[in-house]
C-alpha cells in the first residue's frame, strides 16, 4: 500500500481549504509561457483529481496518474469530461503518448527522496513531453526549509459524518536533505462514535536551485525558471514551496 493508501478517504477533507482553482490558473499561466495553446496534459501524482478537474475547465484533456490505487478510486468517483486516470509509478511510467504539458504538483517531486528516484521521475517527464512541451514541478525549497525548520503542526477538520484530528511531527535529516513527517491522525465517525487511529510517515526531500536545474537538464529538458510558488519571483528563505519550469526543445 502506498503512503497515501490509509487515508485516501479523508484526503479531500484535510485539504478542502486548498485553493485548487487559483493554483491551476497559475500553473496554466506558466505552461502558456512556452506553449501558447496547450490542449493536453499528463498529471503525475494526481491524487483524488482535484487539480485534474480544474485543468479540464481551463481547456486541457488530462490524464492523471497516481501510485495509490486508493487515490485513483477516489478520483474516479467524480466523473469529468476530458479526464482519464490510471495507477502507475512516475519513476517507470511509459504511456506511449506525448503531451503539451506534464505537471507534478503538491510536492510530488519531493516524495522522490534519492537521486536515482529523481532522475527516473524526470526521465518520465521528458519521455511524455511533445517537442516544445512544458514541465511544471513544485517542491520543497531547501533554503527555506533550513531557515524556517520544520515544526509540529496540528489540524482539525470535519464534515457531516466524520471528524479528523491530525498532528504532524517532523524530523529533519539535513545530511540527506530529507524531512520525515510523522503523521498521527484520529478519525471519529459521528454517528457511531467510533474512533480510528492512523499513523504514517511521509519522507520528503527538499531541493536547492543548482541541483533541481541539473536534474531537469539531465533529463534532456531545458531549464527555464524557478519561482516561489504562486509568484513570478525567485524563491527565498521565506518560500517553503517553489516551482521549477522546463521545456523540451
Amino acid at each position: 500500500m502506498s503512503v497515501f493508501g490509509s487515508y485516501s478517504r479523508y484526503y479531500d477533507l484535510l485539504y478542502r481549504d486548498k485553493d485548487y482553482p487559483s493554483e491551476a490558473r497559475y500553473v496554466d499561466g506558466l505552461i502558456r509561457g512556452g506553449v501558447p495553446a496547450p490542449s493536453s496534459m499528463l498529471e503525475l501524482g494526481c491524487g483524488t483529481g482535484r487539480y485534474t478537474r480544474e485543468f479540464t475547465r481551463l481547456g486541457y484533456a488530462v490524464h492523471g496518474v497516481d501510485l495509490s490505487a486508493e487515490m485513483i478510486d477516489e478520483a474516479r468517483k467524480t466523473p469529468c469530461d476530458g479526464v482519464s486516470f490510471s495507477c502507475g509509478d512516475m519513476r517507470s511510467l511509459r504511456l506511449g503518448k506525448k503531451f503539451d504539458a506534464v505537471v507534478a504538483l503538491f510536492h510530488v517531486l519531493s516524495y522522490q527522496t534519492t537521486d536515482e528516484d529523481v532522475r527516473r521521475a524526470l526521465s518520465t517527464v521528458g519521455e511524455h513531453l511533445k517537442s516544445g512541451g512544458v514541465a511544471v514541478l513544485d517542491f520543497w525549497y531547501g533554503p527555506a526549509v533550513l531557515s524556517q525548520k520544520p515544526e509540529v503542526r496540528f489540524k482539525e477538520v470535519s464534515d457531516a459524518s466524520i471528524e479528523v484530528s491530525r498532528i504532524a511531527l517532523p524530523v529533519l535529516h539535513d545530511d540527506i536533505n530529507v524531512v520525515d513527517v510523522n503523521y498521527r491522525a484520529f478519525i471519529k465517525e459521528k454517528n457511531s462514535g467510533r474512533i480510528d487511529e492512523l499513523r504514517e510517515c511521509h519522507r520528503m526531500r527538499y531541493f536547492f536551485d543548482a541541483e533541481i536545474k541539473r536534474f531537469i537538464q539531465e533529463a534532456g529538458i531545458a531549464f527555464l525558471t524557478i519561482n516561489a510558488w504562486m509568484t513570478e519571483t525567485a524563491p527565498s528563505e521565506e518560500s517553503w514551496a517553489a516551482v521549477a519550469v522546463g521545456q523540451l526543445r
